[in-house]
């Protein structure tokens, strides 16, 4: 009876140990883009994050998925910036993105019709990068890269933004004190 006593508090202490590791590994959905970008909360950070300051960055995204009928990943990470800033307390007001979209990301913000004449399935990214937009996100489509592939502005994403290059759009968001994350 005693053995069985000790093998079964033993086991209540190892299940309660797995259900505290698992649960600190969950992914909590954002508070700004609710549908994509879910994030892990850290607890107990050695660098705390400075819940006070306005955060402006700029993401350069030149790759796509291989798999056309899937989300883009780099596109994603500015969803899961705002909302891993957001779980941890900041407020959307404080922070500021950007993505410029170039070389080989193109195809990821053609409307529907656009993307789907081209890959066969309707683009996986399309209703990722109205939430972007949505929130205030700046999506920025390289002009060289538009001209360069045919690309009409009546084919992309409703919002999306069109710039001279997207090295003009690094630069000149990094004059309004944006910082350079390359994906």
């Amino acid at each position: 009876m005693l053995l069985m006593r000790k093998t079964s508090l033993i086991s209540l202490i190892f299940f309660c140990v797995i259900c505290v590791s698992y649960g600190q590994n969950e992914r909590s959905e954002g508070k700004i883009i609710e549908a994509f970008g879910p994030t892990f909360d850290i607890e107990n950070p050695d660098i705390e994050t400075d819940t006070s300051a306005e955060l402006k960055v700029i993401f350069d995204v030149s790759q796509s998925s291989d798999d056309k009928s899937v989300i883009n990943k780099y596109i994603e990470t500015a969803a899961r910036f705002l909302n891993m800033h957001a779980n941890a307390g900041m407020e959307a007001e404080q922070l500021k993105v950007a993505l410029t979209i170039h070389g080989g990301a193109w195809q990821d913000i053609l409307n529907d019709d656009a993307y789907e004449a081209l890959h066969g399935v309707k683009n996986p990214n399309s209703e990722l990068i109205k939430a972007l937009n949505n929130a205030g996100v700046d999506v920025i489509l390289c002009g060289q890269t538009a001209s360069y592939r045919k690309i009409e502005k009546e084919d992309i994403i409703p919002d999306v933004k069109l710039a001279l290059s997207a090295m003009t759009a690094l630069l000149q968001y990094q004059n309004k004190g944006y910082r350079f994350i390359k994906f």
